[in-house]
């Protein structure tokens, strides 16, 4: 989840879950349930680095080596000029100054964007794409938002999650259709979204559970607007979830329940926006493409948590899944957040003194404090060697960071 204020999103207004905005020239097929397992960073100097499970090339070190500290991403010319990263649960995405679209990570259904389907453990330029001032990463899709409000989208299609009318997978962008005026983009796991100029939702892709939250559980192959939703500021994608933060400070959602995480206090699934309970003057919302937990920070610094907790991904000092919103680190909880995100069963967090802090699963070093034991934490524990930092934004099994200074 992106936080605003130091960066100067220009036209891009709203932030999202899986999203990094930038300064306006500003998780067969593969199984749903599948992770990313890494975190990335990148540096005020406009140096990137990750952590966590590298199995695919995730970390972008040229390696496929874990990590539970933080490493540089390498292989870009001119890396120091990077101002916004974001992922999907298996690849990673950058943004340059100058409005090119990078890639790396695993690329078996094109989700690099580059016309192939071979991994790249460093970072390939996505073809075609110039003025990109957002990014967004889906389960193994990428999107991204040009200055003149378009969407585009690259990837696996099998639900239509492309956005262009068709199920056919592209290794190159093809831009989404009937979306003008866009201002923000967030990906769900095989769903889409994005909020117009105008406050409304539109969603596409996968609606199995109802996410696309138009009232049906048919797929569509093309923007649908999500019902009753106005004035929305801020969006983000779960796994088969979609969540939206309307200006006056409530939070809705809309698709599947199983878990709670429409935090309404039932396990009842939704196809229309409901309202999550005892949430209000909430600032920003997180999600992931393959979690069944969402999270919210409110504007007086606590983070909050609803879903499923197993482990111990909601961040208040136990595994036990939660149908409404709960503090994050409970009464002596996580405080002065300014900005919240997402990974699959991990939560990370932006304090005000610029600290990065993570919660939950654990197995491939993700939490990011240099040990992969214990295998999850039930409280924030502090990512190492990341300070200053800007914002942080989360999708799959990963999140991100830009900070004011390269890692100590």
């Amino acid at each position: 989840m992106l936080r605003r204020g130091r960066l100067g999103t220009g036209a891009v207004a709203l932030a999202a879950a899986g999203i990094v905005a930038l300064p306006a020239a500003a998780t067969a097929a593969p199984a749903r349930g599948t992770p990313s397992r890494q975190h990335l960073a990148v540096a005020g100097s406009g140096t990137e680095w990750s952590w966590g499970y590298n199995g695919l090339g995730q970390l972008g070190n040229g390696t496929i080596t874990n990590s539970a500290v933080p490493v540089r991403v390498s292989g870009l010319t001119g890396l120091t000029d990077v101002v916004g990263v974001a992922a999907g649960r298996y690849a990673a995405y950058a943004v340059r100054r100058d409005g090119t679209a990078w890639s790396w990570g695993y690329n078996a259904y094109g989700q690099l964007g580059n016309g192939r389907i071979t991994n790249s453990t460093v970072p390939v330029r996505v073809s075609g794409l110039t003025r990109v001032v957002a990014l967004a990463g889906g389960a193994v899709n990428g999107y991204a938002l040009r200055q003149d409000g378009t969407v585009w989208a690259w990837g696996y299609n099998n639900y239509g999650q492309l956005g262009n009318g068709t199920i056919t997978n592209s290794r190159v962008p093809v831009r989404v259709l009937g979306l003008s005026r866009v201002v923000a983009i967030a990906g769900g796991g095989t769903t889409a979204y994005a909020v117009r100029q105008d406050g409304t939702v539109w969603a596409w892709g996968d609606n199995d559970e109802g996410q696309l939250g138009n009232g049906t559980t048919a797929n569509s192959p093309f923007p649908v607007r999500v019902t009753g939703l106005s004035a929305v500021i801020a969006i983000a994608g779960g796994q088969e979830t979609g969540y939206a933060l309307r200006r006056d400070g409530t939070v809705w959602a809309w698709g599947a329940n199983d878990e709670g995480q429409l935090g309404n206090g039932t396990t009842v699934s939704s196809t229309v926006p409901v309202a999550i309970r005892n949430l209000t003057g909430v600032t920003a919302i997180a999600a992931s493409s393959e979690g069944n937990s969402g999270y919210a920070l409110r504007g007086d610094g606590t983070a909050w948590a609803w879903g499923l907790n197993n482990t111990g991904q909601l961040g208040n000092g136990t595994d036990d899944t939660s149908l409404v919103p709960v503090q994050v680190s409970g009464s002596t909880g996580l405080v002065g957040v300014t900005a919240i995100s997402a990974g699959s069963f991990s939560g990370y967090a932006l304090r005000r003194d610029g600290t990065v802090w993570a919660w939950g699963s654990n197995f491939f070093g993700q939490l990011g404090n240099g040990t992969t034991t214990p295998a999850f934490s039930l409280r924030p524990v502090q990512v190492s060697g990341i300070a200053r930092a800007d914002a942080i934004a989360g999708g799959g099994f990963s999140g991100y960071t830009l900070v004011n200074t390269s890692i100590r």
